[in-house]
């Protein structure tokens, strides 16, 4: 297992390496820079502030100054947010994001795993079709359309909920948390469905029936375990669906997490803010990936030796 777990992470360290390196070129590959918008100041005065952040050094050289700050866990300051570094703004707006990620996510697995057994136990029943059209409504409409029309008809009509920002409480986020986990509901809650009813086919499973063993029994010791196998695998890119989709979401409710900074930075050229989101993004999904992995293999030793 510690074999299996090493190669994990040595994988995963490959792949951060690689996300660095394709990150900070792909952004100076770009048109424009992040001064390129100050056209009311002097060539002269731009050629100083580009020199102060080091932007009028070859690439190569920028990119190894890059990894050696990067090294000393320092990504730099920004060039769009004055006496701000990147750094700062992360830890100042990454609690925010990873509160809505967290809960998203939560809701998503408890909810999808319990709509999809339902629906496997009373196949073709009204749970059944309830828990089909909520997967039809999550995977078919996209997060930016559901979170407009739920402000319009929670917030604006019926008053339950703030239509942004987190001055209400709790309630503020409720309606970025159900939208965020919504599609990811859909997609667990038709994995599972389609894994238990694979899985109780099996032939351990006719056996534990044959048996004479309870069917609570027979559900929660033998059925779902194997069924949700698929369902721990997809986990690594919800995650990853859930991150990046934190970034609409906080955009549209107007919360205060780094998908609001994401999208200023790209839009203003702000290289280290955008190049310090992104690694931070890269290095969640890879770690929730290498977890996912970890938590098949325990549950499944076949899968350690893959």
């Amino acid at each position: 297992m510690l074999r299996f777990i090493g190669k994990r992470l040595w994988n995963g360290a490959l792949t951060l390496a690689a996300l660095v390196t394709l990150t900070f070129f792909v952004m100076r590959l770009a048109p424009g820079g992040p001064f390129s918008r100050n056209r009311k100041i002097s060539k002269e005065v731009q050629a100083n502030i580009e020199a102060a952040f080091h932007l009028d050094e070859p690439v190569i050289q920028q990119f190894g100054r890059f990894v050696w700050r990067l090294l000393h866990f320092d990504l730099g300051p920004s060039t769009r947010f004055r006496d701000y570094s990147v750094n700062d703004l992360i830890a100042s707006g990454l609690p925010y994001s990873l509160t809505i990620g967290f809960w998203a996510m939560v809701v998503a697995t408890f909810v999808g795993i319990a709509l999809g057994i339902l629906g496997a136990l009373r196949r073709n029943g009204m749970t059944d079709y309830v828990a089909g059209t909520i997967g039809v409504i999550g995977i078919a409409i996209p997060i930016f359309v559901i979170g407009p029309v739920a402000q319009a008809y929670f917030a604006l009509h019926l008053g339950w909920l703030p239509v942004g920002g987190m001055g209400a409480g709790w309630k503020s986020w409720v309606l970025p948390v159900l939208v965020l986990a919504l599609p990811n509901i859909a997609y667990i809650s038709r994995l599972t469905r389609t894994s238990m009813i694979e899985t109780m086919r099996e032939n351990y499973v006719r056996t534990a029936r044959a048996k004479g063993i309870g069917g609570r029994r027979v559900l929660l010791k033998h059925t779902l375990k194997g069924a949700l196998l698929p369902v721990v695998a997809y986990l690594g890119p919800a995650t990853a669906a859930i991150i990046t989709g934190s970034v609409l979401i906080e955009t549209v409710f107007a919360l205060p997490g780094i998908g609001r900074h994401f999208v200023d930075a790209a839009l203003n050229r702000d290289y280290p803010l955008v190049t310090g989101i992104t690694l931070l993004y890269g290095g969640i999904v890879i770690l929730f990936n290498i977890g996912t992995d970890v938590l098949r293999a325990w549950m499944d030793p076949r899968l350690r030796h893959a």
